[in-house]
């Protein structure tokens, strides 16, 4: 019966084509605009680590000395006396010590000019704890942590540019002033957001896009980062200025970032009891005054505090399925208009022994039609938006491409929406008395 249906509705397309076509259009154009920034919002709010994002924390610790609580939640970072108690306990599965910095970077076996890059400086279990793959090599080990080894582990696009892509493990790279050996390359690696760094995105003012660039380019133990490019570091926030700017080592400012991994209930509430308590050991100590203003929340938790996707995006997206809306409503009344056109041939069915049932379920494939038809032209004006993003400036315009799940949705919302369509003109054409309209033949 399907097969028959299928054939009138091919029918009735080509007996009126303008009219097809304006509904195709109608549905192609809503489509195509809502899901262009449909998917720029999924690629932005989508989990960065899917099956893993539950079991990593972001602990924190209100280490601000002073009487004026003037803020009700912690500094986003922390200062670098209690990031690295909490990490030098090893209270969780895993920690990692996260700062960033910009220095100059050359190979000397290369006779290339130096290169400014950023560095991250963190522990050996920041690239297990987020799934960081390798090309060449691995990461540093613990004990490189503690011994403040010269090592390195460099991104793609670095590897590339200095050496072709080769597999440079073993090769000397010069950081700042200081040989270090490479031990590792990543494989091509783009963590949309670059949630390991985000903090502070809620004053950002339009800024949250930062967390779409690239990751950094060198990575190193933090302890030898801090030495290696000592006076070069970036305080979020200070109680008071530092003694010399850039040097931030037990310094009265709040810097340096602690993930952790708990992959049990029983651990997170454990280690979220381990940091209440350790803040109160500090207030005992005279060192810190809010020891109750701490937080341990879920990297999902916390990218939504920080209000990571652009509030641009949020707009725009609301925009484009309030435009869908309205081309939903237009193909309404085409669908309408052309059902009720046909009042004279739905009276010939019903004489001739169609039910009401029979007569919406024609309706409906005919609808279901237009929405494949409309859903292959929103795939294309998808394409075509999607390509319009990646040629504007934002960071994360080059991340925009439609992968398969959103290709299906594309189709998927193609369908549902010509469907919703035909609901109300398909109700009126099944009601048509049929005398009636064979009394007009």
């Amino acid at each position: 019966m399907f097969g028959y249906y299928l054939d009138l509705a091919v029918r009735s397309l080509k007996r009126n084509k303008v009219l097809t076509a304006l509904m195709v259009i109608a549905i192609a154009v809503g489509i195509g605009a809502s899901m262009t920034t449909l998917t720029v919002m999924h690629l932005l709010s989508g989990d960065p680590l899917p099956g893993k994002s539950g079991t990593l924390f972001y602990p924190q610790v209100d280490a601000d000395p002073t009487t004026d609580f003037s803020h009700k939640d912690p500094v986003d970072v922390m200062d670098y006396h209690s990031a690295v108690d909490l990490w030098t306990a090893h209270r969780a599965d895993r920690q990692a010590l996260i700062v960033d910095s910009q220095l100059k970077v050359r190979a000397p076996e290369t006779s290339l000019p130096p290169l400014m890059e950023m560095m991250l400086s963190t522990t050996s279990d920041f690239f297990p704890m987020f799934d960081v793959p390798f090309q060449y090599g691995s990461s540093w080990q613990p004990q490189d942590d503690e011994k403040h080894a010269r090592v390195a582990v460099i991104s793609a696009d670095l590897n590339d540019k200095l050496f072709g892509g080769a597999n440079s493990v073993g090769r000397t790279l010069q950081l700042r002033d200081t040989d270090v050996r490479i031990v590792g390359v990543l494989k091509p690696w783009r963590p949309s957001p670059q949630f390991y760094m985000v903090a502070g995105g809620r004053f950002a003012h339009g800024q949250t896009a930062d967390f779409y660039s690239k990751p950094e380019d060198v990575f190193t133990p933090f302890t030898s980062g801090l030495e290696i490019n000592d006076g070069n570091f970036w305080q979020f926030t200070c109680w008071h200025m530092p003694d010399k700017p850039g040097y931030l080592v037990d310094s009265p400012c709040e810097w340096i970032r602690l993930w952790v991994e708990l992959d049990s209930a029983d651990k997170v509430a454990g280690y979220r009891s381990f940091v209440a308590g350790y803040a109160e050991q500090q207030k005992a100590l005279g060192r810190i005054t809010h020891a109750e203003n701490t937080r341990l929340r879920s990297l999902m938790q916390w990218l939504d505090y920080n209000g990571v996707v652009p509030s641009d995006v949020r707009l725009q997206t609301w925009l484009a399925f309030a435009f869908l809306a309205i081309c939903l409503f237009n193909t309404v009344g085409l669908l309408l208009a052309k059902f009720l056109r046909r009042s004279g041939e739905i009276g010939v069915r019903r004489a001739l022994g169609a039910s009401r049932a029979a007569v919406f379920a024609q309706c409906l494939v005919e609808a279901g039609m237009i929405g494949l038809l409309g859903g292959i032209g929103g795939w294309l004006l998808t394409l075509a938006g999607l390509w319009l993003v990646r040629r504007q400036p934002a960071v994360y315009a080059d991340m925009a491409h439609l992968d398969v799940s959103m290709f299906l949705v594309t189709f998927a919302l193609a369908i549902a929406t010509s469907l919703l369509a035909g609901l109300l003109p398909a109700l009126r054409a099944c009601q048509l008395a049929p005398g009636l309209q064979l009394k007009t033949l």
